[in-house]
């Protein structure tokens, strides 16, 4: 690389070490490396090394560059390269920008013109964003992300062949673990110089780099922590992602669970069972209240999700559900209600689309004067809360970054 863009790295990752020490730790994992431009437009990683266009880093300000190589950084530590499983590449990728931008930004670094940022994601995970893109997947991201395959009808099948046929096999540069070994690679002169793109990572390579940006990222969390410099947002960020996660659906199933779990039953037995008296196991019926917000926020197929899930369940912990419906007010058709033995299928129509008003339900099983164990309510918790908290529990499956006022709260998404 040039004396130039090296001076400019440089200057950038050691602001950031004694500025953002969180930051700039991570950065440091991140061996810089010369890319050949016929692949690499801006900047990439591949989960083991930060790689950049030469002339894309000699046009950025240092803050700018600074907020390039923290954004690569980020997408290590948050195990970005292992986490999208079934979703589509490009609109991940374009999630996981959206998700990072925000941090950096709201912790003070400038971003690059190309970069991706709506205040709307503000702390929101990838996962959450993903569903809420259908009117941006014509974006671009500002970097690669080259660790992982390209979808089967992915329109960048043809764009990677073609880069392959021009770097070669495609094979990585093995760049040693550790500061300053990536400019040490060998460059591919007969491309024009650069070093070519590696090939994406295997599972087994994901889920090692996974435990290791996670053990890295509590590192320097710590170190921050203890000179002062951690921001209180991503201070909440590290503590949330090193908690263990668990799907929606198994917190879900934890809870309906918990309230129905049999349990040693002491009363005197009949004389023909003798006259010692032993604990014996007793099950009784749940009543669970599952209300569906339709304000026009939740599309059908999540309800669908939603609702195929609590009948696995039901069948589990011996329930008896009550469906109810609202947006500002009740359906009139509700409320529909499902035995244990009952399959629990949505009904063929809902109405609603209107503002979003929690009152109605809560109001109706303290009307009707229900014993409820549990109510369910899914939603994007955009609403009028009832003031006072209820006797019974209330779970929230939340769609979207909003917040409860009590009862527990469930990311769906």
């Amino acid at each position: 690389m040039s004396e130039s863009v090296d001076i400019k790295l440089s200057a950038a990752r050691t602001r950031l070490i004694l500025d953002k020490p969180f930051l700039g730790a991570l950065v440091l994992r991140l061996p810089m490396l010369e890319a050949n431009p016929s692949w690499c437009k801006t900047t990439a990683t591949d989960a083991k090394t930060f790689y950049f266009n030469h002339d894309y880093i000699n046009d950025l300000s240092l803050e700018q560059t600074q907020f390039v190589l923290a954004h690569e950084a980020l997408h290590c530590a948050l195990s970005h390269f292992a986490r999208r499983q079934h979703r589509v590449k490009h609109r991940w990728d374009l999630a996981c920008d959206f998700a990072i931008n925000p941090i950096l930004v709201k912790d003070g670094l400038h971003p690059t013109p190309d970069a991706l940022y709506l205040s709307t994601f503000d702390d929101m995970t990838a996962e959450e964003i993903y569903p809420l893109l259908d009117d941006l997947e014509n974006k671009q991201t500002e970097d690669q992300h080259i660790y992982d395959d390209n979808d089967d009808n992915d329109d960048n099948d043809d764009e990677q062949d073609s880069s392959e046929s021009q770097t070669g096999s495609g094979q990585s540069q093995q760049t040693p673990e550790g500061e300053g070994h990536g400019q040490e690679a060998e460059l591919d002169k007969n491309k024009g110089g650069g070093a070519s793109q590696p090939p994406p990572l295997s599972g087994e390579e994901k889920e090692q780099l996974s435990i290791q940006w996670r053990q890295r990222m509590a590192g320097a969390a710590q170190q921050a922590m203890q000179a002062g410099k951690m921001s209180g947002a991503l201070a909440r960020m590290v503590d949330h992602l090193l908690q263990p996660q668990l799907p929606w659906r198994m917190m879900l199933a934890r809870y309906m669970t918990a309230i129905a779990r049999d349990d040693y039953n002491y009363s005197r037995p009949s004389r023909r069972e003798g006259s010692a008296i032993l604990p014996s196991m007793r099950s009784s019926q749940v009543n669970i209240t599952i209300a569906i917000d339709t304000s026009g926020s939740i599309s059908s197929s999540e309800v669908e999700e939603f609702m195929a899930e609590v009948d696995a369940i039901k069948g589990q912990v011996r329930a008896r559900i009550t469906l109810l419906a609202c947006d500002q007010a009740l359906d009139s058709d509700g409320p529909w209600e499902y035995e244990t033995w009952d399959s629990f299928e949505m009904p063929k129509k809902f109405s609603g689309g209107g503002g979003t008003n929690f009152n109605p339900v809560f109001d109706w099983v303290d009307q009707e004067q229900r014993q409820s164990d549990l109510l369910v309510y899914f939603t994007d918790a955009e609403g009028a809360f009832p003031k006072i908290e209820p006797s019974y529990s209330t779970i929230w499956l939340v769609k979207g970054k909003a917040k409860v006022p009590w009862g527990q709260r469930i990311q769906l998404n």
